[in-house]
């Protein structure tokens, strides 16, 4: 598993579960087969060295197990988020109080990556973040080239390398899929490059798992760049990285509607629909703006929104109680810290 971040393993109730996580120390993560994986597998020699010098503790050696009911849970609260956000009244009430830029692009491409952040404690599940730059996919599908079984029952529950190269795959489907979505060139031209962006890339601490997307793309066809989103030009209609123009931009910026000035470029692509930006300003503002917790934690707006009920006591008993502070609270939370 990525550190605190993601599960890898899943197994079968509850108690089996608390009892694997609170006594099972078995080492699943090769370090031997983790180099050869980032080195040699997936093209790039030294990246393991990279991680180690940068980020040395990006991988947990230890599984982490959740149980299948917990994984069907976390799908019904995904399913009961989504169908609120397809409420005309949400969208409505959310993009008006959005920026500008929010309100393009209701149709067409969707976000790749959306993250959906649970926390897990006693069996009992708290959606606690949306997140529509979610990074690790990629170090994961690496982190699968290198597990083993630490023991024989848990031999069904390693990956194959089937399953990574398919997982993969699934990877690159997205952003074409996205492509497609967006009808760019007519929707007859096939994707042919993407750029990798975040605010100064080499600082970024999962810099490794943008050379592991850009090799990736490169692998199935596609030109790819890992760029600061200052690097990008627009000019004579397209957005351009020196001399490749941009079909797709996979965004990691956390400048979520574009509002500094080092996107400007990106920006003005994305107002005159000269590229395809994937998550784009519109999914931020209906899915993670942070502010959305105390609405899928409050009843009575739920009601006001005509969710039905059944969606409501599913958002309800799993986002835990959230609201919106500013400085006039501080005392009062404060005296409350230690019962919140």
């Amino acid at each position: 598993m990525i550190a605190d971040r993601s599960v890898i393993k899943t197994a079968t109730t509850l108690a089996t579960i608390e009892a694997l996580n609170s006594a099972c120390f078995c080492i699943s993560l090769d370090p031997e087969a983790l180099t050869r994986a980032l080195d040699s597998e997936v093209g790039q020699p030294d990246l393991s060295e990279m991680i180690r010098d940068r980020c040395p503790f990006l991988f947990a050696a230890q599984p982490v197990f959740v149980a299948a009911p917990q994984l069907r849970r976390m799908a019904e609260v995904i399913q009961a988020v989504e169908s609120v956000v397809a409420l005309p009244a949400y969208r409505e009430a959310v993009l008006s109080a959005a920026p500008n830029i929010a309100r393009l692009g209701t149709k067409g491409p969707l976000g790749a990556f959306f993250g959906y952040d649970f926390h897990l404690h006693k069996g009992h599940l708290g959606l606690i973040e949306i997140n529509t730059n979610a990074g690790g996919a990629m170090l994961n599908a690496v982190l699968a080239r290198a597990q083993h079984a630490c023991c024989t029952p848990l031999d069904s529950l390693v990956p194959t390398l089937d399953s990574v190269d398919r997982f993969e795959q699934q990877i690159v489907d997205m952003f074409r899929h996205e492509w497609r979505l967006s009808g760019m060139a007519g929707g007859t031209r096939a994707l042919a490059s993407v750029a990798i962006v975040d605010e100064i890339p080499t600082n970024q601490y999962l810099y490794p798992e943008f050379i592991l997307f850009q090799q990736l793309f490169e692998r199935h066809g596609l030109r790819a760049v890992i760029a600061d989103p200052t690097a990008l030009e627009w000019r004579d209609g397209q957005l351009w990285h020196d001399d490749l123009a941009i079909d797709l931009v996979y965004n990691r910026l956390t400048d979520f509607y574009l509002e500094q000035p080092r996107s400007a470029a990106l920006r003005e692509a994305y107002l005159h629909r000269a590229v395809v930006l994937t998550p784009h300003p519109q999914a931020h503002a209906l899915y993670a703006n942070k502010r959305h917790l105390a609405l899928f934690s409050d009843p009575a707006r739920l009601r006001e929104l005509g969710v039905p009920e059944p969606t409501q006591r599913i958002l309800l008993e799993h986002v835990p109680r959230t609201e919106v502070v500013d400085s006039a609270d501080a005392a009062r939370l404060w005296e409350a810290r230690r019962n919140l």
